[in-house]
């Protein structure tokens, strides 16, 4: 009896004959051996390897493969036991992937493993299905599924990408607070609504620069003098 995503490994004497993968009940002779193999798709997880990546920082990784034998011959007779030899390639593929990637990227084109998981979980689906294909296995998708810094260093792991944000949020507000001064002094100007020279000038941009990068409300002065007294 062959069932449905079964192959039926048949052998004589010890030579390979076939496999038969139509289900149903078939006809064979009684001197063949036969080894059932499942056709169905199958995935694990693999367990929390800790690894350095390309910065030499140290972080847990783990993934998800999913797989299906397609050649019954190979996963029989190409390695001993096949399915963990999907398990240890595929672990040994996740270590040498977390070893080419840094976990985060300090610049946009660099690909890394946690802003790039496309690219990334393309590459690891290439290499485990050029590690398991000699033994009668395609790998269907391989995914990430944990990935972290060790935890001796993600305290200050974390510290740096927070500093990295209020960075990135900074340079941001300068751009904008440079380019509204510069529409507002052009807009005067062009208006004609005050004459300043350049020590008016740089006053204006000195206020509206601390107005508009200020973490707090700026609280209103009223000069009743002259801007030089």
């Amino acid at each position: 009896m062959v069932h449905p995503n079964q192959g039926l490994v048949l052998q004589l004497f010890g030579a390979y004959a076939y496999t038969a993968r139509n289900p149903g009940l078939r006809w064979a002779n009684p001197f063949y051996s036969k080894r059932r193999i499942s056709l169905r798709v199958r995935n694990f997880e693999s367990e929390k390897l800790k690894v350095n990546d390309a910065d030499g920082n140290p972080v847990e990784i783990a993934a998800v493969v999913v797989w299906k034998v397609v050649d019954t011959a190979e996963a029989c007779f190409e390695v001993d036991d096949y399915e963990h030899y999907v398990r240890v390639q595929s672990e040994a593929a996740v270590r040498n992937l977390a070893t080419r990637y840094p976990y985060d990227a300090h610049d946009e084109s660099q690909v890394s493993l946690r802003s790039n998981t496309a690219e990334v979980a393309e590459d690891l689906k290439s290499e485990i299905h050029a590690r398991l294909s000699k033994a009668g296995v395609r790998v269907l998708e391989a995914r990430l599924s944990h990935l972290a810094y060790a935890p001796e260093i993600a305290a200050v792991m974390l510290q740096r990408q927070q500093a990295s944000a209020i960075i990135a949020a900074r340079q941001k507000i300068v751009e904008g607070a440079v380019g509204m001064v510069e529409m507002a002094l052009a807009r005067l100007q062009r208006d004609k609504v005050v004459e300043m020279d350049e020590e008016r000038k740089a006053a204006m941009v000195s206020n509206l620069l601390v107005v508009l990068c200020g973490e707090r409300a700026a609280q209103p002065v009223l000069n009743t003098g002259s801007l030089y007294q």
